[in-house]
């Protein structure tokens, strides 16, 4: 069995790495860890600019060196993790794509041949839920294999 499993490395990361490797185990599958980046506008606030000084004599090099610098520390958090399942007698492999969430995950999903997208859902309310979305549910809702949700919320 082949698992896809998108983390975006916040607390939640834990509880979903944790249901999967359970899954893992006992199918004897193959792990593959996406996370998907997104240059964001909080680079540039990371970066130290203010938000009324955004598209203002802003140092393009500094918004570069400091997006290369998330995307690296995302990358050996990946990493990381996938380590720690091979440690575990796991067959994990570390991917970092960047691109929109949702396509991107369902992208990688058809390009590996995976039998199951494992996400988490942070369980927003209805009013987020309406104006933002989540990724769970695209993915629910456009995915042509199975896709385990893990309940992450506290």
């Amino acid at each position: 069995m082949k698992l896809l499993v998108g983390v975006d490395l916040s607390e939640s990361t834990e509880k979903i790495v944790e249901k999967t490797e359970r899954f893992a185990n006992a199918l004897s599958a193959k792990i593959w860890l996406l996370h998907v980046a997104q240059p964001e506008p909080t680079d540039m606030y990371m970066a130290g600019y203010e938000p009324d000084s955004i598209g203002m004599g802003l140092d393009p090099q500094l918004l570069r060196d400091s997006l290369a610098e998330r995307l690296h520390r995302e990358h050996r958090k990946v990493h990381e993790i996938a380590d720690r399942l091979r440690k575990g007698g796991l067959d994990a492999t570390a991917l970092l794509v960047q691109g929109a969430t949702v396509e991107t995950i369902l992208e990688q999903a058809s390009k590996l041949e995976v039998d199951m997208i494992v996400v988490g859902s942070h369980g927003q309310g209805a009013i987020y839920q309406l104006l933002v979305g989540s990724v769970s549910e695209g993915i629910l809702r456009k995915s042509l294999c199975p896709v385990l949700v893990v309940p992450t919320r506290n």
